[in-house]
């Protein structure tokens, strides 16, 4: 199971609507992944929010965090700011990604030692780090994605700063020789209906140590363990620890998994293949070229072939045919 770990460090944050739209994306592509918040400023590094699935907690700290002109003072520490991810992620399995998302809007960091021994535990720990600068380049964040195989940008404008943004919000291919295979133990709770006279009373254990406060009410999600209720999917369970997922979340993070592989390009054949297997349209004479798969032998159009491998994740030649589909349920 595929578990992307990522925390952000926000030293400068003059476009606080595109984090919030990459938490949002992040969290739509990674259900079962989790999203931390670490803040650096006036030389030390303080953890806003813990490692969390839950979208809408993350977007209200950044609200809360970064709606004032003065939230991000001083000088930061980028090497407080590393230790404090190296002791939140060290310690996750070993079939997790744990990766790390600097966005730097400083030319300079304090640090109280040396950075390039943190920058050799992050890498010792496997932990990926990225970083994007909103000033200029700077060598050290350089070195620091180089040594542990993250990638380093620098924003031109806040269309470029979105298209950094949107590159790390897919999971990266993980490595052979730091990936293992695990079981992970998940629930699917049923979601409890919301009149009060058919469903016992419950305390929601989402908001239990927030501000508002836990109120009794009788419908949410049950945890199938424990029984103890939640308001929203996915989550993990405060009492027990056991992971709660819905089936469309686990349907989204399947395709990273085991993605489609990218089709064959081919010269275009009119007698044997008039139209494309996706969208039926015919094929004219001014297309020279065509895309096919590779286990079905199925050919579509540019347009179909975007549309599978950016959108559908799915081949529709391969999942039609029956032989095809048992061949890779059996092998994946």
């Amino acid at each position: 199971m595929l578990l992307k770990l990522c925390t952000i460090r926000t030293l400068n944050l003059p476009d606080n609507y595109l984090m919030e739209g990459f938490v949002e994306e992040f969290l739509y592509e990674n259900p079962l992944s989790q999203l931390g918040f670490i803040l650096s400023r006036n030389k030390r590094a303080e953890k806003i929010t813990e490692l969390s699935g839950n979208y809408k907690k993350q977007l209200e700290v950044l609200k809360s965090n970064f709606g004032q002109p003065n939230s991000c003072s001083g000088e930061p520490s980028l090497q407080n700011a590393l230790e404090l991810a190296l002791s939140s992620l060290k310690h996750m399995p070993s079939h997790a990604i744990r990766e790390v998302l600097v966005i730097m809007g400083s030319l300079t960091t304090c640090d109280p030692g040396d950075i390039n021994i943190t920058i050799q535990k992050l890498k010792t720990a496997s932990i990926r780090a990225s970083l994007i600068g909103l000033s200029a380049d700077v060598r050290l964040c350089k070195s620091l994605c180089m040594t542990t195989g993250g990638d380093y940008g620098v924003v031109l404008d806040d269309v470029h700063f979105k298209h950094l943004l949107s590159t790390h919000a897919l999971p990266p291919q993980a490595a052979a020789e730091h990936s293992s295979s695990a079981l992970v133990k998940m629930g699917f709770p049923h979601h409890a209906p919301t009149d009060n006279k058919t469903s016992y009373l419950a305390m929601c254990m989402c908001h239990l140590d927030s501000e508002e406060g836990s109120k009794l009410d009788g419908g949410g999600y049950l945890c199938p363990q424990c029984r103890s209720k939640y308001c929203e999917l996915p989550a993990e369970c405060k009492v027990c620890g056991l992971t709660l997922v819905s089936a469309p979340h686990l349907a989204r993070s399947y395709h990273h998994l085991f993605p489609v592989q990218p089709f064959t390009l081919i010269p275009i054949d009119q007698n044997r293949t008039p139209s494309c297997f996706g969208c039926r349209v015919q094929f004219k004479t001014i297309d020279k070229q065509v895309y096919k798969c590779e286990k079905c032998c199925e050919v579509f159009c540019l347009d179909c072939d975007m549309f599978i491998h950016d959108t559908l994740h799915t081949c529709p030649g391969c999942s039609t045919n029956q032989q095809t589909y048992q061949t890779l349920s059996s092998e994946s």
